[in-house]
């Protein structure tokens, strides 16, 4: 069970936030006040208020901004994206809890009929959604897309791309010392700041030793940060001076040891094979390197739940690496697929909250097949409608970007942006194995969106501009006036 100073932070955090706001500038006050939410306050510890989704380490941090910026800066909040395919994803995430929460009304009930005997002893029940569940999942839908459209206005600039990348290596180094310490000594801080520990323990282990925690749901998730901690490294060292760079040469390979440390496959193959990329190859190729990772991300559970993927292969590949990972993979593509049967009953809008689109038990209602991606949670809550809006919005930036330079190659691109695009790239492919959908994947989703609605103007513009422009242009042909366009 969480202590004192567990709820404690949480409910000092939007004080620290709106210090940020007051003492730093508007853009590292944003990065730092969702980052810093995501990296020290306490994991799986919330404050349940009725009719309000809960107030954790993710919530907190973005609705402390949002009212912030909203009253008590003098910037003018825009959270309607430029783009008219944005908006629609967006509306179509948020209002995807409507149909879900309506088609889902119904208990499920575990019981158990006894030697033929016409009586059922019921054992338990996941509760229906009801209408008034509608509001707290509304709010949480809105929540969540607080970072993205926040950032896609004030983080889109050239400076706001660089202060994003800076942070992940600043927020790397500062990590990089409690992990470290877990390393050497196990996984406790948590334990020793917060009073309890988040996950089993046992996954921890790896190697014959240990891979750090620290604050997060899992080790995978902050050997994931470890390694866009080290891919903004890398994209820093393009840009710096030559005086500095030796610098960031020695914060890449010191990100890169740590990497290696934290035992996690997935991400020290991320890390070996695209910081060469980031370090040495022009920014066009980054950024459609970017667009195959964003297509086969939203590409894969198509495929996945046509039964088109050949899993046996590809667990049998593995094996010849490393069987150990192999029977984790495999253990993976099984799990996926009972959940994808339990999915297809409920394919448009889902099975809703409260995990019921988990295989359990038809008596005890025990759990018996967990979810590790992100993409298989979200086909099985808000169905076919919650997963294209996710991920679609997610992949939208790196599209636009690829049409951009598709058409107009490297004219006008930020320095910053194309290290961008591979970090919201490899975050996307790994949802594809674990649910590492973080507030930092959505603040640079958003950068990156605001940034390709500025390049592309006349693209992604919305129509009621258009219809203004070609009335002032009639207008003032009509006047006899030339209009340059």
């Amino acid at each position: 069970m969480p202590n004192g100073i567990a709820y404690l932070m949480l409910l000092l955090w939007p004080l620290v936030c709106l210090i940020l706001f007051r003492t730093q500038k508007l853009e590292r006050a944003l990065i730092w006040s969702i980052l810093g939410g995501y990296l020290f306050l306490p994991p799986l510890t919330e404050f349940n208020l009725p009719l309000v989704p809960a107030m954790d380490k993710v919530s907190i941090p973005n609705l402390s901004v949002l009212l912030i910026l909203l009253f008590a800066m003098k910037e003018k909040v825009r959270l309607i994206p430029a783009s008219r395919l944005a908006i629609w994803l967006a509306v179509g995430l948020i209002l995807s809890a409507v149909p879900t929460v309506l088609t889902n009304g119904d208990p499920i009930i575990f019981e158990v009929l006894r030697d033929a005997d016409p009586i059922v002893f019921m054992i338990d029940a996941l509760p229906g959604q009801s209408v008034r569940d509608i509001g707290s999942v509304l709010i949480a839908q809105v929540l969540t897309l607080v970072p993205f459209l926040l950032a896609r206005q004030f983080l889109s600039s050239e400076d706001g791309l660089r202060e994003i990348l800076l942070a992940l290596v600043v927020g790397g180094l500062i990590y990089s010392i409690p992990s470290l310490i877990e390393i050497r000594f196990s996984p406790q801080i948590n334990i020793w700041v917060y009073g309890f520990f988040q996950h089993s323990f046992e996954q921890m282990m790896r190697g014959g030793g240990f891979r750090p925690i620290v604050f997060l749901p899992h080790g995978l998730w902050l050997a994931l940060f470890m390694c866009t901690a080290l891919l903004a490294a890398a994209a820093l060292t393009r840009t710096v001076s030559l005086v500095d760079r030796w610098k960031m040469v020695l914060i890449v390979g010191y990100l890169a040891v740590v990497l290696v440390l934290c035992k996690s496959l997935a991400s020290l193959a991320y890390g070996i094979v695209l910081t060469p990329l980031v370090l040495f190859v022009p920014a066009r190729w980054q950024i459609r390197l970017a667009v195959v990772f964003a297509v086969v991300a939203v590409g894969y559970p198509m495929l996945r739940n046509a039964g088109v993927i050949p899993t046996d292969d590809i667990v049998a590949w593995v094996a010849s690496f490393n069987p150990e990972r192999a029977q984790s993979l495999g253990y993976r593509f099984n799990n996926e697929e009972q959940l994808l049967v339990r999915a297809a009953e409920k394919p448009l809008f889902g099975w809703g909250g409260w995990g019921r689109s988990l295989i359990r038990h038809t008596e005890t209602g025990e759990i018996l097949s967990i979810p590790d991606g992100r993409w298989i949670i979200v086909f099985g809550t808000f169905g076919w409608l919650g997963y294209v809006c996710e991920f679609g919005l997610l992949a939208l930036p790196l599209v636009l970007m690829g049409l951009y330079v598709f058409r107009q190659g490297d004219r006008h691109l930020s320095p910053y942006v194309a290290p961008l695009t591979l970090i919201l790239g490899i975050t996307m492919m790994d949802m594809l194995l674990n649910a590492t959908l973080t507030p930092m994947t959505w603040l640079t989703a958003g950068a990156i969106l605001g940034h390709a609605e500025k390049l592309m103007p006349r693209k992604v513009a919305m129509p009621h501009r258009l219809e203004m422009q070609a009335a002032m242009g009639g207008q003032d042909g009509a006047k006899g006036k030339r209009t340059v366009m």
